[in-house]
């Protein structure tokens, strides 16, 4: 297969591009603090257990101000972004950093992709990835009996698009409707479906093949993030919120 494109455009983007992402190359040690500039703000980062992350609050309270707690937090599940709580130490080295008050007691690390995805989804454009033509996303999920079929991106136009064919009945569906169809096969596992909540299906539609490669399992990323709703800003007051985040 030839080399698939992630759908983020790297070959042009002016200075004061609103999605303009900038990383510096640096070997950081672990816990050694260090500057990302995210969409032209520095956020602190950490290596924690061998991965740059980023410091969610502070996302939250400078890039993503103008959206709520819930907003942020219910995105952030849809994405698939899991936090990574900090140590003690690793705590103290982002308050001496100035991510966090001094007040506070935990905070949540993303890395730099997850970071890219999470303000992408509310501050970038939601263009579809750049793809082959007549390419698919070999994709499935274990809900109740579980089913696999081919997600067709050109086919995804809205958030209700029947973009799936069921490799075992053919029939399309729309990817929220997908995760509640399901095949029963000799080897197939029953398994209790969540409550009836068809946001969810980011969560549980995964690629077929655990080890695509990285510019599919990007462009994948991409595509989930269409449709995700919730364009609506929302003005804080002039003060400083520290927003925290549960872990999952």
């Amino acid at each position: 297969m030839d080399s698939i494109p992630t759908g983020r455009d790297t070959t042009s983007s002016s200075p004061n591009s609103k999605q303009e992402l900038s990383y510096p190359s640096t070997n950081l040690k672990p816990n050694q603090v260090g500057e990302t500039i995210l969409y032209g703000i520095p956020i602190v980062s950490l290596v924690i257990d061998g991965q740059e992350r980023l410091c969610l609050a502070q996302i939250s309270n400078t890039l993503l101000k103008n959206y709520s707690y819930n907003e942020i937090h219910n995105r952030r599940v849809a994405l698939g972004i899991t936090c990574v709580q900090c140590t003690p130490v690793q705590l103290e080295i982002l308050r001496r950093a100035g991510a966090m008050p001094i007040s506070s007691r935990r905070c949540g690390m993303i890395t730099k992709r997850e970071a890219e995805r999470l303000c992408k989804s509310f501050l970038g454009a939601h263009s579809p990835p750049k793809l082959p033509e007549n390419f698919a996303f070999d994709v499935s999920h274990e809900c109740a009996w579980g089913s696999r079929g081919n997600f067709i991106p050109a086919r995804y136009n809205s958030s209700r698009a029947k973009c799936i064919k069921c490799s075992y009945c053919n029939m399309y569906f729309s990817p929220n409707k997908f995760i509640f169809h399901s095949h029963r096969t000799p080897e197939s596992k029953y398994t209790q479906p969540d409550a009836a909540n068809f946001n969810s299906w980011r969560r549980h539609l995964k690629l077929t093949d655990k080890s695509s490669p990285l510019e599919i399992m990007h462009a994948w990323e991409d595509v989930k993030a269409m449709f995700n709703g919730g364009s609506r800003k929302r003005t804080l007051p002039g003060k400083t919120f520290f927003l925290f985040f549960p872990l999952l």
